[in-house]
């Protein structure tokens, strides 16, 4: 299984519900996923470097990775089904948990873990997004670039990323 390493995470809120965006380290796909509000501020608050008064459950987390002697080495996205991402978090000590992506990545960016998705989740779920003009590969994504991915979730729901193998509405 080809993984490929996705950065860029933003949380996005069209029709009120929070997508959190990824893009691949060398290249241009993107992945959204589709998350709750706890989650979301969650990773937004650690986007903003908000440092809460008492540990939230994503700190609760790491807190006892910790205490047990054990980094989170690696999130990975290692698939999706009718429309659900689903993730695994590996830990130095070989123990790999299976978790919502959600807060795997919440956790991940807490410790600087890396964050990967598998090359069958990206050719099936990614969604690709034209290189900038003089941009590299892996660079952040421009302002124009990010507006013209939300005026794209404002048309998109979340069945449309079911996959050509999503049972048909009746």
């Amino acid at each position: 299984m080809g993984e490929m390493r996705v950065v860029g995470i933003r949380v996005e809120a069209p029709q009120n519900q929070p997508v959190l965006l990824l893009r691949e380290a060398e290249g241009a796909r993107y992945l959204a996923i589709w998350i709750g509000q706890s989650e979301a501020a969650s990773i937004a608050l650690q986007q903003r470097g908000i440092e809460p008064p008492r540990p939230l459950t994503h700190d609760l987390i790491v807190n006892l990775c910790a205490a047990f002697d054990q980094d989170l080495t690696q999130v990975r996205i290692v698939d999706m089904q009718e429309g659900t991402f689903y993730a695994e978090m590996a830990f130095s000590g070989g123990a790999v948990v299976s978790a919502r992506p959600s807060d795997a990545i919440a956790v991940a960016m807490r410790v600087g873990a890396t964050i990967i998705a598998s090359e069958e989740v990206l050719d099936d779920a990614g969604l690709a997004m034209p290189e900038e003009e003089g941009g590299e590969p892996g660079e952040a994504p421009s302002e124009e670039d990010l507006e013209a991915f939300r005026e794209f979730l404002d048309q998109v729901s979340p069945e449309d990323f079911l996959g050509p193998d999503a049972p048909e509405e009746s």
